[in-house]
């Protein structure tokens, strides 16, 4: 075997046994003089052994020139890793995903009041029904919020659906002969999305404010049925229309596990409605880093006249919502 091929394979065996200690104490490299020292004990005696002190004392001063080059290589490597290490050394600093999502379906216990002409040319009617009285006509109600933000970019949507029916009878009257009660239900479904998407413009560790823009998409069907000795008569109608909104957000972390968000935006402009406004805000509980629950109040209003339409309303309610985060 050849000085080159031996002195290649004893340093190898060196940093192999050395690797351990080479740089890994709290993110630091060992001294010069450890490495240099390791390097030439190991291979002192293989080298007297084969080559004799002539041979040894040549090969020394390229050894520790070699030792050099490592240690400097091990102090590299060292402070790389220290950049992905926490203060203490031990902890890896997690890095932020790419995407932050989360979902929160809620309930929103909401009454309506305003003034509404759903089918075209027909008298307006003001309406004002508390929470009970939506729940007593209501046939199913769902409701979403989705957040998502990548780096300094954020994305809202939230989307409600609900479908009422409210049944009304006119008893017999009397006149002449028996006449048979006048019965109507009438069947209404809503249904109004926000998007919207906008940049976070401050940051801090406790606290965050985001400006929004976007659109609040509405849509309403109606149905009446009219029935009366025995023969039924129906009328329906549909319409919706498109607003452009401006909003912002602001999330505070009050410790831990408690938060504030509150949330708003304005729109309309003539655009789609004459003028609509939101309005949240909730208290939040975190119970894991994937699962909190949010209880707060929201108002949603809307002022539209159309085409004969009119829907010019406001629903404002308590909300409590479970967020899920991906």
């Amino acid at each position: 075997m050849s000085r080159d091929i031996f002195l290649s394979k004893a340093c190898l065996r060196v940093l192999h046994a050395a690797n351990g200690r080479c740089f890994i104490r709290n993110g630091k490299a060992h001294s010069f003089a450890f490495m240099a020292q390791e390097i030439e004990m190991h291979c002192r005696v293989g080298l007297q052994s084969r080559f004799g002190d002539s041979g040894w004392q040549r090969t020394k001063a390229g050894l520790r020139r070699g030792a050099l080059g490592v240690s400097l290589l091990s102090l590299s490597v060292g402070s790389a890793l220290s950049a992905d290490m926490g203060e203490d050394g031990t902890t890896p600093v997690p890095l932020e995903p790419d995407w932050v999502l989360q979902v929160t379906p809620y309930m929103w216990a909401a009454g309506m009041k305003g003034n509404i002409s759903p089918f075209r040319r027909a008298p307006t009617i003001e309406v004002e029904k508390s929470f009970s009285d939506v729940m007593d006509d209501l046939n199913f109600g769902g409701f979403i919020n989705v957040w998502a933000r990548r780096d300094r970019f954020v994305f809202s949507a939230d989307a409600m659906y609900v479908n009422l029916t409210e049944s009304h009878v006119i008893g017999a009257l009397p006149v002449i002969g028996p006449v048979p009660p006048i019965g109507a239900d009438v069947d209404t479904a809503q249904f109004s999305a926000t998007l919207q998407a906008g940049y976070r413009v401050y940051e801090a560790p406790d606290f965050t404010f985001d400006v929004l823009g976007g659109v609040r998409l509405w849509y309403l069907w109606n149905d009446v049925n009219v029935t009366f000795a025995g023969q039924s008569r129906s009328v329906s109608s549909e319409f919706g229309w498109v607003d452009p909104i401006v909003g912002a957000r602001a999330f505070y972390r009050v410790n831990e596990k408690v938060s504030l968000m509150a949330q708003a935006d304005i729109g309309g402009f003539g655009a789609g409605s004459d003028f609509t406004w939101q309005a949240m805000a909730t208290v939040n509980y975190s119970f894991n880093d994937k699962l909190s629950i949010s209880a707060g109040y929201k108002a949603l209003s809307v002022d539209y006249d159309s085409d004969g339409h009119v829907f010019d309303t406001t629903l404002a309610g308590p909300v409590l919502g479970f967020t899920y985060r991906f």
